[in-house]
């Protein structure tokens, strides 16, 4: 059949056999399947196939990485298992029958949040920033902050809340906004109505509960009066009134005439919605965002806090995996922008991210002699100090699961200090080691004691245990086992490795270091925003941030993988056997090929500086992805002591990137 033949046999069974795939499709990378029933998958048995190179679901998806040659596998296992491949589009839909009514709604509201976790890591970076240099008295006997005994710094301590108030003030504006891309529906129109609820001519939200009732301005229109609130710093009414608005256009856009919709739709949609906002939806809002809160911090404030902080400071790395952790992000706005102005929530979740990150440092101690394990644990390790714990979590700690629960278990003593002192936090988005700046100065001190039990217990706990559960294949990996433990090979074998670095030193080819496929800036690969490429699961490599739309060849090479339908990535083969992946963006698999122009054809020969690629950088963005690009060394070929160049910026086909004797 092909040269996956017995691997594709094995995959089939492995995943529950023909009758549990309810479709199947594939990207660059990794083989995407909708199981009827996902517990059948043996994820361990897949990964030790020789062709696969790890798992992860992802949205109902289970995805199989392979590497390059994904395409020619797909089609030896669909040949093989008798199975009608499917498009991208057709495989999400399906995966969504395999997602409860709850985790359709955290999906969504996910997906709302994550274009705004960028802003608002910024803000509350620039807030945490405020707080060190004018709310921390560290002169004149502690009376003045930095601000107070230097213009300069005054100026800059009122000049950053510029970007605070934007981020957090407006964040009804970018609520709204996302949530018309979300639903594909009129952007602009979405970005208006945010406006309308943080106009200046509104009272500020964050005012309102100072106000008198009676000194609440209104808009009179003599039978009724509709008071001018604003809604800054809300969320649930943000979201409440962009889904009114998303309905209103859908449902003219479905009905209007084509030859008028231009101007029916966007003022049917657009007037009562804002209508609706300002009337209905957001007053309804505003009541049940303030209950949700008002519920929160009564139970983090009651007598049984400590029971409630050990409750969260456990579960939140679960809950995390199934999604559900978005939630926490209205929670927390809601808490910001309540009469209190300040979160006890946000420092648990930065603890949290400590603990599990702590649980991961422990395992790379453990497995420093497993190279491979540590391609994972180091970059996923970093990510999870900074806040991000997805790889940290799916990478290694739910892999050997006790790494989770001494994780979870340091969380939760972590948890219980902060909410036991009281910490609050006067901004989100700041997560891990950095999550400090968001907190109050006078919690910093008792916040720092937080962390070190978050970092010590987890990784005590970790180390001990992992000390007696992890096999020596674990902690040295296949082909580095402690000395003693792996038998003598035959002499005709030693003799037989011992010729291959001649062997291969006489084939190797003149080209020594692969120049820029971008022009921009050059970063680690453990920065790209894709857990399958910053955890080197596909290989070790560089990724760019694009200033330039063309991507060219890196060194003169052949194009052995393209993709044809989407344009998005293309893979390329050197003389000296070194194979390379040019990935365009994060999840553009999803664009079906819109805003990619593919410039090479499979099997041509192309040199250094040649055009591959060209795309848009502006429909990515627009459709929610990252335009970050990777290059990544899927096999080394004849190459040694590869090395990686970054922190430069790069110009396409001259700055080298990546080299190697």
């Amino acid at each position: 059949m092909g040269k996956y033949e017995n691997d594709v046999r094995r995959l089939l069974d492995l995943v529950g056999g023909k009758e549990n795939i309810q479709a199947v499709s594939h990207c660059m990378t990794r083989m995407r399947f909708v199981l009827v029933d996902p517990k059948k998958a043996d994820e361990k048995a897949i990964e030790d196939l020789p062709s696969v190179k790890g798992t992860f679901t992802q949205a109902g998806q289970y995805q199989v990485i392979i590497g390059n040659d994904v395409a020619e596998f797909y089609n030896e296992f669909t040949g093989y298992a008798g199975i009608e491949g499917v498009s991208k589009d057709a495989v999400k839909a399906a995966a969504k029958t395999n997602q409860n009514v709850a985790q359709r709604i955290m999906g969504t509201l996910g997906e709302i949040f994550a274009p705004l976790i960028p802003a608002l890591i910024c803000g509350g970076l620039i807030l945490g920033f405020r707080n060190v240099i004018g709310e921390i008295n560290f002169f004149n006997g502690g009376t003045q902050s930095l601000a107070d005994v230097s213009q300069f710094w005054a100026g800059a301590y009122s000049f950053l809340w510029l970007i605070g108030e934007a981020v957090f003030h407006m964040l009804p504006v970018g609520i709204v906004w996302s949530i018309t891309r979300k639903m594909g529906t009129t952007q602009i129109l979405g970005i208006i109505l945010g406006l309308t609820l943080v106009s200046p001519q509104l009272l500020n939200g964050f005012s309102v509960s100072a106000t008198p009732a009676d000194q609440i301005p209104v808009w009179n229109f003599g039978f009724a009066q509709v008071q001018m609130i604003g809604y800054q710093g809300q969320v649930i009414a943000a979201m409440m009134a962009g889904f009114v608005l998303v309905y209103l256009e859908k449902f003219f856009r479905k009905h209007c005439p084509e030859v008028v919709s231009m101007i029916v739709v966007p003022f049917c949609s657009l007037v009562p919605a804002v209508i609706i906002a300002h009337t209905v939806v957001g007053p309804i809002g505003w009541a049940i965002g303030n209950g949700i809160a008002d519920v929160v911090y009564s139970g983090l404030t009651s007598d049984f806090r400590l029971v409630f902080a050990a409750v969260f400071g456990l579960l939140y790395a679960p809950v995390v995996m199934t999604g559900l952790h978005h939630m926490t992000n209205a929670i927390d706005s809601q808490l910001i922008a309540s009469p209190a102005g300040c979160t006890i929530l946000w420092p648990m979740i930065a603890l949290s991210n400590i603990a599990q990150g702590s649980s991961v440092l422990a395992m790379s101690v453990l497995q420093k002699r497993n190279e491979r394990a540590q391609q994972i644990n180091v970059p996923a390790c970093i990510s999870c100090y900074l806040g991000v714990t997805e790889p940290a979590l799916f990478g290694v700690n739910l892999k050997y699961v006790f790494p989770l629960v001494c994780g979870m278990i340091g969380s939760a003593c972590a948890a219980m200090i902060s909410i036991g002192f009281g910490v609050e936090a006067l901004s989100i988005g700041v997560g891990g080691l950095p999550g400090i700046l968001s907190i109050k100065p006078e919690f910093y001190l008792i916040f720092l004691l937080a962390m070190a039990v978050a970092i010590a217990v987890p990784f005590i706990l970790t180390f001990a245990v992992g000390k007696v559960k992890l096999t020596a294949e674990d902690r040295f990996g296949k082909q580095a086992a402690p000395a003693g433990t792996v038998e003598k090979q035959p002499a005709a074998d030693e003799a037989k490795e011992s010729a291959e670095p001649q062997k291969k030193a006489e084939t190797a080819a003149q080209t020594k270091e692969l120049k820029s496929i971008l022009d921009g800036k050059v970063m680690p690969i453990a920065e790209a925003p894709d857990d399958v490429f910053s955890q080197k699961i596909m290989g070790d490599g560089v990724c760019i941030e694009p200033s330039g739309s063309v991507v060219v060849a890196p060194a003169d090479c052949e194009v052995t993988v393209v993709m044809e339908d989407t344009g998005h990535a293309c893979g390329l083969t050197l003389a000296n056997g070194m194979e390379l992946l040019i990935h365009v963006g994060v999840d553009t698999v999803d664009m079906g090929g819109d805003g990619f122009e593919l410039l090479v054809k499979k099997d041509q020969h192309v040199t250094c500086g040649a055009p591959l690629i060209r795309f848009d950088p502006e429909k990515i963005k627009a459709a929610g992805h990252p335009c970050t690009t990777m290059l990544i060394v899927t096999s080394e070929g004849n190459a040694a002591d590869i090395r990686m160049n970054t922190g430069m910026e790069a110009k396409a086909g001259e700055t080298p990137v990546i080299s190697w004797n």
